[in-house]
């Protein structure tokens, strides 16, 4: 088989908004099965083990972002430039999930102790019901487990949380010249919103965990949206909060904080996320390297979970590429992984 041709392969397939969910499974299934991997589940999602009791997993997400105009080269034919490799979803994350599969072509799975279990899921870059259909199908995952996002190459054993939240408050309309016969919604939402800021300040933030490169919780206002014109007083208004957790207990001060002030501000919170962080101690050189963001890693609960794949990190780039080197690299990072922990 030619050097790349796995990863050439996948990038065939158009999986933006999974398009092509169930043909790129299907080529996945059937390179697995030829190496005597058995199907234990397939839906969106496809999960495959070899072996009696694995004690490692892969776990990719198929899916791509969209592609959009600027690119020069096609998106979706793998092309080699110099000591680089584009196409779409090549750093993000096909690169990592083709060093999956030829790791494993590569590897003697007859000389492992135990076995080794893949998930490949769907929607990551939307919504994560593939990783939260298999969470909910309370599937029982291996002790170590690797998620191959995009990171250069450098092991990932740590993840920040995440609460996600959508605040929804009501006013009453009037005219603009008669304030006092209405309530204003965006009112109610800048004081809502400032209460909880100075709380977020003094009770939150100065809570400094240095595992991280940025060393607290943040709070990010994204959106923030009400009334309908300049002489009504507004009588709905909506607002977004993200929250990245350094300490899952922040998510409960900060929730118990907002339920008091939804009901000080006639506010509704729904809760979108509410993701726990995570740190690992693992025997690996050069393990404490952590990201600020979330990937899927974050919903799974099992002993060890660590993140690592190609790069650069070009994710959702126009002309998404990696370094050959990277991935060649990459590639005996997992047969290592898969020899220590399998």
């Amino acid at each position: 088989m030619e050097k790349y041709q796995i990863l050439k392969d996948l990038i065939k397939f158009n999986t933006v908004q999974d398009k092509q969910n169930t043909k790129i499974l299907d080529y996945i299934e059937e390179l697995l099965k030829a190496k005597g991997f058995k199907t234990n589940y397939r839906s969106k999602v496809l999960i495959m083990s070899y072996g009696e009791n694995p004690s490692f997993g892969f776990l990719g997400h198929t899916d791509t972002v969209e592609y959009i105009d600027g690119w020069d080269t096609d998106p979706f034919t793998l092309s080699q430039k110099d000591n680089a490799l584009y196409g779409l979803g090549v750093c993000d994350m096909k690169g990592g999930i083709a060093a999956m599969l030829d790791a494993i072509l590569n590897t003697d799975l007859d000389s492992l102790k135990n076995g080794i279990k893949l998930y490949f899921t769907y929607d990551e870059e939307l919504d994560f019901n593939g990783i939260n259909e298999l969470v909910n199908n309370d599937e029982t995952f291996p002790d170590f487990m690797v998620f191959g996002e995009p990171t250069d190459n450098e092991l990932i054993v740590g993840c920040k949380g995440l609460l996600e939240c959508d605040l929804f408050f009501k006013g009453l309309k009037a005219h603009s010249s008669t304030p006092d016969k209405g309530i204003s919604a965006n009112l109610n939402a800048v004081r809502f919103l400032s209460e909880l800021e100075a709380f977020y300040l003094s009770q939150i933030k100065n809570q400094v965990n240095e595992s991280f490169e940025i060393p607290y919780t943040t709070m990010n206002v994204g959106i923030l949206k009400g009334g309908s014109a300049k002489n009504s007083i507004p009588a709905d208004c909506y607002a977004t909060l993200d929250f990245r957790l350094t300490d899952s207990k922040h998510a409960d001060l900060l929730l118990d904080k907002m339920s008091e002030l939804c009901k000080k501000y006639n506010c509704e919170n729904v809760v979108i996320q509410n993701i726990k962080p995570f740190i690992n101690k693992i025997d690996l050189e050069n393990n404490n390297k952590t990201a600020n963001y979330m990937t899927e890693a974050s919903f799974m609960e099992c002993k060890s979970k660590v993140i690592l794949g190609v790069g650069p990190v070009t994710a959702h780039e126009v002309n998404e590429h990696i370094e050959t080197k990277s991935y060649e690299k990459l590639v005996k990072q997992y047969e290592e992984l898969i020899n220590k922990f399998a």
